[in-house]
């Protein structure tokens, strides 16, 4: 048993014991001190440095901007825009300081209460309190994230998170010393996720669950996006509204408690069910898909390189064309041309530049309205109707084997082809796959259809859907108005505005006559309606144009006649009487780059030319001959809103002005002439606007329509608007069996009578039927003379 003195301690041991009490305690002091220095000077990992707290990288979406100041599209790999704190609302702002962080205001980035709290009840109560970190830290490891190392073992875990959480405290001080409260809030709220890369920051949040901007969120609406921050799936709105709801009048609760809102508002909004207007950003959301796929890979274009050796002419031809449009056009290859001042390359999906193009939202909107029109309710049911019970449908004129080799051309196109290729599955086995029915969602005009049928008859079935092309410009500016590529992007991709080249038809005409009316031609000129031959001497044979009737054979007729009939007769004459070379040399004046074969065949118009060469090449006519290439974008601001960039087209003089004018005269026709001779009704090929759609202001254009209808075209002139659809199959064996469906006046031209019904119903858009073409000062000239006359009656001497 022990004494009474053999308990009391000495002096020494007393020390002994304050030492080590002292060490005890001072010991977890230093040690935090200690780890917070390495931490500092970078010794435990990344941390970031000055430069980078005061310009923190993060990447922004690039947003594409209509000329009437509509979003059109993002570009991003995180949906994230940057706003500033007077473009928050004030009860967004309330609501995340009285959820996230209380004492926001009166600490400096670490809240030493809340991490009292957290100690004694989520580490000795074991109860889940949070984890105590304020606005500051959070913005820390929004933008410097964690690494994503992993310890196997509990206390190599522990260690490892509790160095992320000393890395974030130390960098929320550094963030309170280098900005104001204000700042961090907004920029907190620009880098905190709502819901996976495409819901990034406040901006992508308010206008993805309410359609709406930041500033303008209700109290019900900022309520429910704080309460997202927590858990953003779990609190998802439209993915778990109920949840949702409880978390909201959580959020009112807090706001409640700490002096934000009254009682009796609280009460109010909890009672309200959750509300939301769903808008998902997505590359394939909105208007103007192609447009928006074709922007990005016009400006990211790479330099043009010489083909190899074994190239054939398409290569060469292509290198050609680009390498004249990156030497002319900065937005071509913009992206591979230009530079940041710190040397690196913009990147449209990451720096939050801001593309302000020349897209009207309003007419982009009345051009795809008006492609769905004709090609959903009226050209497509007809074609399905005609090919019908075909065994061939949709192909026409080719052997069975000819369609086979189409059909595997296709097949090796697809992702399905491209995995089992890739996995080693053999030709022979991958077309078992191909005809082995499974599940499948396919496209219809009224929205995709869940079905069943094999890859091979899935392929046959999307062959059938005709495709479209469509753009509008403004004829002094250049500037293009609307841009459709074709109908739904998600199916197909294939854009056919800049892209695809198809055979333009009796659209090339009008370059024939253009000849004509340089060399001091009149519209009125009268020439015999007969049969022209050609000659091959190459091959030893002749070629006489057809003619699609003979009912005024031996006739005289006009030129204004000739073209407004699209008669080949008329144009062989002038391919004999002019230099084709001609031809090609002012189609290259007035903007068409594509190559053009100088035959006999031209007439029929055979080369593969785009939709924006020949728009801009008839534009032409409209801009009193001054070409004016199409200019899509007027400047680029970067994520300050600097302007590094602006654009404007290019201007040539390729035509004189009385020319031009004689030109619109000869394409007037096309539209107005209507007429008979002898009891024969003739008209021009575009009449049908003003008979069928009955307009009534200046117009003018030109039909076109290809061998076997596999091509229409219409390509319009209003006074203040020029405009132009193509319309045909994916390949030239799909077409309209009869001239009287498939021709251009019949396929395309009612997509731009649509459209233009649209744009002059709208008068904020001060398009009118009361605008008139511009005439040459002092410029006179007679049209009263005959459309047909009998042979010899003119004046004229005989062909």
């Amino acid at each position: 048993m022990q004494t009474k003195r053999s308990m009391v301690l000495t002096p020494s041991k007393t020390r002994k014991y304050l030492i080590i009490l002292w060490s005890l305690y001072a010991l977890p002091v230093v040690a935090f001190v200690v780890i917070m220095i390495l931490i500092g000077h970078g010794k435990m990992g990344f941390m970031p440095g000055f430069e980078q707290l005061e310009n923190p990288q993060t990447n922004l979406a690039s947003e594409i901007i209509t000329e009437d100041q509509e979003l059109l599209g993002k570009y991003f790999i995180e949906n994230r825009t940057f706003v500033n704190f007077r473009d928050l609302s004030p009860y967004l702002v309330d609501a995340l300081v009285a959820t996230e962080d209380v004492r926001y205001y009166s600490h400096s980035g670490i809240d030493m209460r809340s991490l009292a709290r957290v100690l004694v009840k989520s580490l000795i109560l074991g109860r889940d309190e949070g984890g105590g970190s304020t606005i500051s830290q959070q913005l820390a490891k929004n933008l410097f994230p964690r690494d994503t190392i992993v310890s196997r073992t509990s206390i190599g875990k522990a260690a490892h998170m509790a160095v992320m959480k000393f890395k974030e405290w130390n960098t929320g001080v550094r963030l309170e010393r280098s900005y104001t409260k204000d700042e961090i809030i907004v920029m907190y709220l620009n880098t905190v996720a709502f819901g996976g890369e495409s819901i990034v920051g406040i901006q992508s949040a308010a206008r993805t669950f309410f359609n709406t901007t930041p500033d303008s969120l209700t109290l019900d609406q900022a309520a429910i996006l704080v309460g997202m921050l927590k858990a953003p799936t779990a609190f998802n709105p439209r993915i778990n509204p109920v949840r949702s709801f409880h978390r909201r009048n959580t959020v009112l609760g807090q706001m409640e408690k700490y002096g934000y809102i009254d009682r009796e508002v609280a009460d109010s909004v909890k009672q309200q069910p959750i509300s939301i207007d769903y808008n998902l950003a997505s590359h394939l959301s909105g208007y103007a898909k192609h447009f928006r796929i074709f922007l990005s890979e016009f400006m990211n274009k790479d330099k043009p390189q010489l083909p190899g050796k074994n190239a054939g002419i398409l290569e060469w031809e292509r290198y050609r064309r680009d390498s004249l449009r990156w030497a002319t056009d900065p937005l071509f290859g913009w992206i591979n041309k230009n530079y940041k001042p710190d040397g690196t390359q913009y990147n449209l999906y990451r720096d939050g530049l801001k593309i302000f193009t020349t897209i009207n939202y309003k007419m982009q909107q009345y051009a795809e309205e008006a492609v769905e029109v004709q090609m959903k309710d009226y050209l497509q049911p007809a074609f399905f109707r005609e090919k019908k019970g075909r065994t061939n449908a949709p192909f026409e004129d080719i052997s069975r084997e000819e369609i086979r080799q189409i059909l595997y051309r296709t097949v090796r196109w697809t992702e399905r082809y491209q995995h089992l290729a890739a996995a080693g599955v053999s030709w022979d086995s991958i077309l078992q796959v191909f005809d082995q029915p499974v599940r499948m969602q396919v496209f219809s005009w009224d929205g995709p259809v869940d079905t069943v049928m094999s890859p091979m008859d899935s392929i046959r079935y999307m062959k059938h859907i005709l495709r479209a092309g469509f753009m509008a410009m403004d004829p002094v500016t250049g500037q293009v108005r609307a841009f459709v590529g074709g109908h739904n992007y998600r199916y197909f991709q294939y854009e056919h505005v800049y892209q695809g080249r198809r055979q333009v038809g009796s659209t090339i005409k009008p370059f024939l006559y253009l000849l004509a009316m340089q060399e001091n031609y009149s519209p009125c000129e009268m020439i015999p309606l007969v049969p022209i031959t050609f000659e091959d001497v190459v091959n030893d044979s002749t070629y006489t144009p057809r003619a699609p009737s003979l009912k005024f054979e031996g006739k005289k007729v006009s030129l204004k006649w000739g073209l407004a009939t699209s008669h080949n007769w008329v144009s062989a004459w002038l391919f004999k009487n002019f230099n084709p070379e001609n031809v090609i040399r002012i189609m290259r004046k007035m903007g068409v780059t594509s190559y053009i074969d100088p035959v006999p065949s031209l007439i029929y118009g055979p080369s593969d030319i785009s939709l924006e060469e020949m728009l801009g090449a008839f534009n032409t006519f409209s801009n009193s001959g001054i070409y004016v290439s199409p200019n899509y974008v007027t400047r680029i601001e970067d994520r300050y809103g600097n302007v590094i960039a602006t654009f404007h087209p290019r201007e040539t003089e390729a035509i004189s002005e009385e020319t031009a004018y004689l030109m619109l005269t000869l394409l007037r026709n096309v539209v107005d002439m209507t007429g008979q001779y002898m009891g024969e009704y003739y008209a021009g090929t575009a009449n049908r606007l003003r008979h069928f759609y009955e307009f009534e202001g200046e117009l003018a254009g030109k039909t076109g329509t290809t061998q076997n209808q596999s091509d229409g075209w219409y390509i319009g002139l209003a006074p203040r608007l020029t405009a132009g659809a193509w319309v045909g199959g994916e390949d030239r064996s799909i077409h309209f069996d009869m001239l009287g469906m498939g021709a251009g006046g019949n396929v395309a031209l009612p997509i731009y009578a649509e459209f233009l019904k649209r744009v002059y119903a709208d008068t904020t858009l001060n398009i009118t039927q009361e605008d008139e073409f511009d005439k040459p000062m002092d410029f006179f000239l007679n049209l009263d003379c005959p459309d047909i006359a009998e042979a010899g009656s003119s004046g004229f001497d005989e062909f």
